[in-house]
């Protein structure tokens, strides 16, 4: 990642702004020669004068100085996350200084974002421009079917929001995950904007308007304590087969999201409406989550390899296309239910399978 932020053996620097790199950070820094001159660190030719800069700068140096106001809501991206977000990350503290100065005003905090945006049709599968407005004074946000509309064909609560970044699932380099709660279901919506720093700056004026709602709503409250609340990416997503709750039905292939304590079940990634969802609790409440099937399971899938998920209600069964990725989903739910409940997540506790 660029430089402190997950690279712990960097292999390129970035000799005009006295920073380490990795190999991904590197190939976004070369879109901006005239700002980042990238060298690798074993194969490239050094100027003295240029390793006595790197000496006198350094990694911890520069981001005091390029890092020096970044807003609490903002999304630091990881190694892990999607092209889009690191580059617009590279480009915010870099080319356009955006947190290099105490002061600063962000477009993410003016209280109002009004603009264009790509959004997949649920029914049909294509992409429209849709109007969407983001308003901190209502907590919502809100799209429109046509732009001049005097009624939203949505209003979004803004505390029911995730947004993530999903360019493989949606097709699209910039594409953009939205769900949230409506009638107490999962909902999805998937847009994108041809302009990577448009949705980026659409995914933090999200975060900003988030933190000031919760601001308001948990006065005590600390920063530390509110950005976990924000965005976050899914725990993981695949298929799995599952039964039904007779568990005499056939084994089908379905599309899973695990998004904390919520998986979902969708027939198709790109579902509008989650066809079910089970809440996953604490363990000490009777939530666990085992390898394997109950004997005399009749399974008639073809994936062989299953999981067991126990709540109080009764058990849910799954089965894997390989060992490792039911490793992978046993991992995940177990971190789930050994880890301890919020006051507000008891009263979501419940299954809708």
């Amino acid at each position: 990642m660029d430089g402190w932020i997950v690279n712990k053996d960097p292999t390129w620097g970035s000799c005009s702004l006295g920073v380490f790199i990795c190999l991904a950070c590197s190939g976004i820094h070369r879109n901006f020669p005239d700002i980042s001159k990238v060298k690798s660190l074993s194969l490239s030719h050094w100027e003295d004068h240029e390793v006595q800069f790197m000496a006198e700068n350094g990694n911890e140096l520069m981001k005091s100085k390029y890092e020096a106001a970044v807003p609490v809501y903002y999304y630091k991206p990881t190694h892990k996350d999607c092209q889009v977000l690191r580059e617009q990350w590279i480009r915010a503290k870099y080319e356009r200084k955006e947190f290099s100065n105490p002061g600063n005003s962000f477009t993410y905090e003016e209280g109002m974002r009004d603009g264009v945006l790509m959004k997949r049709g649920r029914d049909n599968g294509q992409f429209l421009s849709r109007r969407f407005v983001l308003s901190e004074r209502e907590g919502t946000l809100k799209y429109f079917t046509k732009y001049d509309a005097k009624e939203p064909k949505a209003v979004i609560k803004v505390d029911t929001i995730n947004a993530t970044f999903q360019p493989e699932k949606i097709g699209n380099p910039n594409g953009l995950q939205i769900t949230y709660l409506k009638d107490y279901s999962t909902r999805n919506i998937f847009i994108y904007h041809d302009s990577g720093k448009e949705i980026v700056d659409w995914f933090n004026s999200i975060r900003a308007v988030q933190l000031h709602y919760l601001k308001v709503a948990f006065p005590g409250a600390t920063d530390a304590e509110l950005i976990p609340k924000l965005t976050r990416n899914f725990l993981k997503e695949g298929y799995m087969e599952k039964t039904g709750p007779r568990q005499t039905e056939g084994f089908k292939k379905r599309w899973f999201t695990l998004d904390h304590r919520r998986l979902m079940y969708f027939k198709d990634p790109l579902d509008a409406f989650a066809k079910g969802e089970v809440f996953l609790g604490n363990r000490d409440h009777g939530y666990n989550a085992s390898p394997g099937l109950p004997a005399g399971t009749h399974c008639n899938g073809t994936w062989q390899h299953g999981i067991t998920i126990e709540t109080p209600d009764r058990c849910f069964l799954f089965t894997c296309e390989t060992e490792s990725d039911q490793q992978d989903w046993l991992k995940h739910f177990n971190d789930v239910v050994s880890a301890p409940m919020s006051p507000q997540e008891y009263t979501t506790a419940g299954y809708f399978l």
